[in-house]
């Protein structure tokens, strides 16, 4: 089973976006998806109730009386949309049940200066640390930018010292807001629309799917 994690202390990121999203990739595929929710609010169970039996099928949590939550039977890919301020304890247990890290990361320097602390933390953890590099683990994606933007230039120096890689640059577009809306994700939208925003996955989704 391959899993994934979304990941920022800071709310309003764009965690659920990109949780949704890769769930409904790996449902365009053909795969058995779980997407699940650790985060408080729920959003992407939320979505997930919007979501029409005509589109390819996301499962979530299998919940039993008295049993810990788990994927259904023959999952084979599991995404996790993580609440705000997930670390300690905490994180380390999550980070046991996943395979790579995906943290979501707008331009603004409050939210630079946020996401850096967390990184801080992250790269200490025992999980991360296993392995020789850490971006075969960690990556990180510019939301809401333009790849070809100042500030998407500030974003990249100020985390060039982390070694940690930008895998893409999602624009901001009223075509997550409107899919969201009806549980749908970019790959579940006709190619003639969303084709810019799925190009701009491309990246990220070759770093999803390399062996490590």
């Amino acid at each position: 089973m391959d899993s994934f994690l979304i990941a920022n202390p800071k709310g309003g990121v764009g965690k659920s976006t990109l949780a949704t999203n890769l769930a409904g990739f790996f449902a365009r595929q053909g795969l058995r998806v779980m997407l699940g929710d650790i985060d408080r609010q729920q959003s992407s169970r939320e979505w997930l109730r919007l979501r029409s039996p005509a589109l390819p099928r996301i499962a979530t949590w299998d919940i039993e009386p008295d049993q810990p939550a788990r994927p259904p039977k023959e999952t084979t890919h599991v995404v996790l949309d993580s609440p705000a301020g997930l670390h300690g304890k905490k994180l380390g247990q999550v980070l046991k049940l996943v395979r790579r890290v995906i943290v979501p990361l707008q331009p603004s320097i409050f939210d630079i200066l946020a996401t850096r602390q967390f990184l801080d933390r992250l790269l200490e953890e025992k999980e991360v640390r296993k392995h020789e590099a850490s971006r075969d683990m960690v990556a990180i994606v510019a939301m809401r930018v333009d790849a070809r933007t100042r500030a998407a230039a500030e974003l990249e120096r100020f985390l060039a010292d982390t070694r940690l890689p930008v895998v893409a640059h999602l624009r901001d577009t009223q075509n997550y807001v409107q899919a969201a809306a009806h549980g749908m994700s970019i790959f579940d939208l006709p190619p003639s629309r969303a084709a810019q925003d799925v190009e701009q996955w491309q990246p990220l989704l070759d770093w999803v799917r390399k062996p490590g």
